[in-house]
């Protein structure tokens, strides 16, 4: 009975359970859940409204103005404290109600202050596309988020913002709250509210004079403000207008006739010739405004009432816009040449001043330091060629690079002087800023990894060719760009993007910290060596008018070139280790820029300011980097013998573990001769030299004699081991010399080893030859040498002892041998070269001879080059593939064919690149930087000051560059 009634209850209890099923359990508990998170979530929502401010009447009329302050915490600007004109309702025409309605809140008429139509399909966004893609914020939602809350997206804010907007309908009708909003939005160009901005864009003060394009514009500015500015963008503008007139002709506002013929309207016929005048720091507020509305979605700094903290140096920014107004030193052509430059804290990459345009901006006028590219130039040459190549290949500042005739394709770039300049080392190559080195540079670390460099710095490549390398092709930077990039090199390889802002306070309390994320993207070495190359640019290459005297400057000119080889554009950059700057020149429209000094010129001024009276000190060498000596000339570095000449070494940086080891043996010194005799032949008037040499079967020997003390004169070279000296003085002492010089390398010389010797003669004939006349030298001649930059002079003489006097262009020198050098000439020059002879010995002793003269012009370089910038014709060529897989050019659409083909080598490079150059591949430099001493040298083996002259410019990538 037990086991049944046991059986019973058992089955009673599945019973039980059949009578409720699992998804009705599922059902329940899902129920229960919601209804927890109901409850919570209405409680939640009591608690933001319970908390939502109140709406205060004093808080709905006018914006309230944002306070900017500087790296001090000194206030320096309020934004929206003035350019407003109050309007009534009354005042606003039909078309513009309709044309803001039908753009902002078509339905805003019809709902109590939410749509929720709009909601609905923000939230079906939201869930698609992340919470704050889509808003479905009304008029009157605006006009609560812009007076009472921050334009953060969060749902606590959404909730309070609906709740605010409910009761401010209620408090306040319609026409009232649209006339709140259209007094209370900033409409670009430091217009606050309609009123202001028709009169600012339009020049109307009645409202009831607008047009229907007149009235789009205005109801389409709001959304971006500095983006659509008309007077600087009238095409993205014009497209705006038409989306407005869409919407009109959608919501019925319009008829589609009507919007069509007002998408005739040009708008730059619409807008007023009067300005207003510049602001004072407007150039670097822009930047603010750009910092602020992209990383705080909806911030406007023109009305939120604002707390801005931001990294001005008041003095630096004054002296920048000092340097670019009327008043400046900087002599500038005419007026329409512009300007833009960027001062970045080396350091922290701080923004301490930005210099948009010549006399300032106004109207939110365009900002040439920071909203617009040009190419760069050879300023890219760091960027793009030399780090890469420290960064992934190891190269040292020495690094061996042949400058020869270079091509691809059909594409043959040239240097700026139009010559080849055989083995030079990359600091000579970038100091000089010549082009065949840079592209086989790029070509040798690889485009793909130039491009991923420039990257980490901020910069992108656009294209895959290897004429990026000299900043010739679509690839443009702002001054704020470049400064950034260049900056890394000054700060040890760390990069961060430069900012303005560092700290937002809004009106309720919160608080939003600007955070840096500085990230190493270079090996200090790489930044060392760079800088190292760019201060010899400041000392002896094409920087040295920017140099700052007394200041560790390191810095990169850049130039590029317009179709026929004019100067488009001027650069150039450079830091120390407190600042780092760049400075932009050129014409807006790319004409020809006449004076490719002028962006130096501004580098020098302002860091010569900013830099006075504080410490700036040396870059400091990392223990990655090592200095070594090593012997001109080797290839690869070799260190330098006992016997390597002083002249033949030069000390270069390396990254650790890469420095040469082996030493050279091209200045091992030969064995000299042994068993020198000479003697006297009375027979036949000559002397008889001979000696012994037993090593070596490539060797020559010097033979060179001297005249009673005078200057020791080759006489003659000879793989024999005698010789005779015929016709020789009598009377006259002579002393003979024999050094044994390698056959393959004349630099190679043993040491020398002499004799003397009289040639037997009458006192008569002794004093004859003292005493006889000073004649004039013969056979004078001067031939310039255009590899060497100097002119060569030679003479004959045959009299008595005498020196000779040289006189070029009224420069004198004395020397005793019959030639000498003349360097440091100037292209363009004639130089009237006289040669005198002053007797020695005896009663000739300072006497004169009759003096010859001749004349050698020095020819001007030819220049010529190519490039383009942002408005120049469009000559970018798409390269091509041939049928042995090297890069061609094809024809653009302008049927130009001189652009450089897609670098094969690049593990980046398509099979048919569509990124080819600008104007025949590459716009590059014209520069000319020249230091000159004009004096004479010596040719017989006499030491002269040296004298240099560095002349760049820089040519374009096509193949009549200069």
């Amino acid at each position: 009975m037990a086991e049944n009634s046991q059986s019973r209850t058992a089955r009673r209890k599945q019973k039980k359970n059949k009578n409720k099923p699992l998804w009705k359990r599922i059902i329940f508990t899902i129920f229960i859940v919601l209804l927890a998170i109901g409850i919570a979530s209405a409680g939640l929502v009591t608690y933001w409204i319970a908390t939502a401010p109140e709406i205060d009447a004093s808080m709905l009329t006018d914006p309230f103005p944002s306070q900017v302050l500087d790296e001090d915490g000194n206030q320096f600007a309020s934004l929206g404290a003035e350019q407003r004109s109050r309007v009534e309702y009354e005042e606003l025409p039909d078309v513009l109600v309709d044309a803001v309605t039908a753009t902002e809140d078509a339905r805003f008429f019809e709902h109590p202050g939410i749509d929720l139509r709009r909601i609905g399909g923000a939230v079906i966004a939201n869930v698609t596309s992340g919470f704050g893609s889509e808003g479905a914020s009304t008029i009157t939602q605006q006009v609560v988020e812009k007076s009472f809350l921050s334009p953060d997206k969060k749902i606590s804010l959404k909730v309070q913002e609906q709740w605010l907007a409910l009761k401010l309908e209620r408090e306040y009708s319609k026409e009232e709250i649209l006339e709140m909003y259209l007094n209370k939005i900033y409409y670009g160009a430091g217009a606050y509210g309609v009123g202001k901005a028709a009169e600012i864009y339009f020049g109307k003060t009645d409202l009831g004079e607008l047009t229907l394009p007149e009235a789009a514009i205005l109801a389409g500015l709001p959304q971006r403000p500095s983006a659509y500015n008309p007077f600087e963008n009238p095409d993205l503008m014009k497209e705006r207008m038409n989306t407005v007139l869409t919407l009109m002709v959608r919501h019925g506002k319009i008829s589609e006739q009507e919007a069509e013929e007002a998408r005739k309207v040009d708008i730059p016929s619409l807008l007023t010739d009067t300005r207003r005048d510049p602001v004072a720091y407007e150039a670097f507020l822009q930047q603010v405004e750009k910092e602020v509305s992209e990383k705080i979605d909806g911030a406007n700094i023109h009305t939120d009432g604002l707390k801005i903290h931001t990294t001005l140096d008041k003095e630096a920014q004054e002296h920048v816009e000092y340097l670019l107004s009327d008043e400046s030193p900087v002599t500038f052509p005419n007026e329409d040449i512009q300007a833009g430059m960027t001062v970045l804290d080396t350091s922290t990459g701080a923004i301490k001043a930005v210099g948009g345009a010549r006399g300032g901006l106004e109207n939110g006028g365009l900002n040439y330091a920071i909203n617009v590219g040009h190419q760069p130039g050879s300023a890219i040459k760091p960027i793009a060629a030399y780090g890469p190549a420290i960064e992934y290949n190891n190269w040292s500042t020495y690094h061996q690079i042949l400058d020869e005739p270079y091509s691809k394709g059909d594409w043959s770039p040239q240097n700026f002087d139009g010559q080849f300049h055989g083995w030079v080392s990359a600091r000579e190559a970038l100091t000089m800023s010549y082009n065949i080195p840079a592209l086989k540079t790029i070509e040798e670390v690889g485009v793909g990894n130039a491009a991923e460099f420039a990257e980490k710095l901020g910069i992108t490549l656009e294209s895959r060719n290897v004429g990026e390398a000299i900043g010739g092709t679509e690839t443009e930077v702002s001054p704020l760009q470049l400064a950034g990039a260049f900056r890394a090199f000054g700060n040890e390889g760390i990069y961060n993007e430069p900012y303005a802002v560092t700290k937002v306070e809004f009106p309720d309390g919160e608080t939003v910290e600007f955070e840096t994320k500085p990230e190493a993207v270079m090996d200090d070495s790489t930044a060392y060596m760079i800088t190292d190359m760019l201060q010899s640019v400041m000392t002896e290459g094409t920087g040295t008018s920017a140099n700052v005297p007394g200041l560790h400057v390191a810095g990169k000119t850049g130039t590029t070139n317009l179709e026929g080889g004019a100067a488009g554009d001027a650069w150039f950059s450079g830091y120390t280790t407190n600042y780092t700057m760049a400075v932009w020149t050129g014409y807006p429209d790319n004409e020809p820029l006449e004076d490719t000094s002028l962006s130096r010129q501004l580098f020098k001024l302002a860091m010569e300011e900013i830099s006075a009276d504080i410490d700036t000190p040396d870059f400091e060498k990392p223990d990655s980097v090592v200095e070594v000596a090593v012997e001109k000339g080797s290839n690869p570095a070799k260190l330098p013998s006992p016997y390597t000449p002083s002249s033949q070494i030069v000390t270069e940086l390396f990254v650790k573990g890469t420095e040469p080891s082996n030493t050279s043996e091209k200045f091992d010194q030969l064995d000299p001769i042994s068993d020198l005799n000479a003697a006297f032949n009375e027979e036949t008037n000559s002397i008889d030299i001979s000696w012994s040499y037993n090593t070596g079967s490539n060797v020559e020997f010097e033979v060179s004699a001297s005249e009673d003390g005078g200057q020791m004169q080759v006489l003659s070279s000879t793989s024999d081991t005698s010789m005779s000296i015929s016709d020789v003085e009598p009377g006259t002492e002579y002393e003979i010399q024999v050094v044994a010089v390698d056959g393959s390398d004349s630099s190679n010389r043993s040491e020398a080893r002499s004799t003397t010797v009289i040639a037997a003669g009458t006192d008569d004939e002794q004093e004859d030859n003292e005493n006889g006349n000073i004649g004039s030298v013969s056979g004078l001649s001067g031939t310039y040498n255009a590899a060497n930059q100097l002119i060569d002079v030679s003479w004959d003489y045959n009299g008595p002892p005498a020196t000779f006097e040289v006189n070029a262009n009224g420069q004198t020198q004395t020397v005793t041998g019959n030639g000498i050098e003349i360097s440091g000439v100037q292209p363009g020059e004639t130089y009237s070269i006289t040669v005198t002879p002053i007797g020695q010995n005896g009663a000739n002793e300072g006497v004169r001879g009759e003096p010859q003269s001749t004349e050698v012009s020095v020819p001007q370089p030819e220049t010529d080059g190519g490039g383009d910038n942002e408005n120049a014709p469009d000559n970018r060529q798409e390269p091509a593939e041939d049928e042995s897989g090297n890069g061609n050019n094809n024809e653009n659409e302008n049927g130009n064919d001189n652009g450089p083909p897609e670098d094969e080598g690049s593990d980046e490079a398509s099979e048919n690149d569509e990124s080819g150059n600008s104007n025949g591949g590459g716009t590059t430099e014209e520069e000319s930087e020249s230091e000159t001493q004009n004096q004479s040298g010596n040719s017989n083996n006499e030491e002269n000051s040296d004298s240099s002259t560095q002349n760049e410019s820089e040519p374009s990538e096509n193949n009549e560059d200069n």
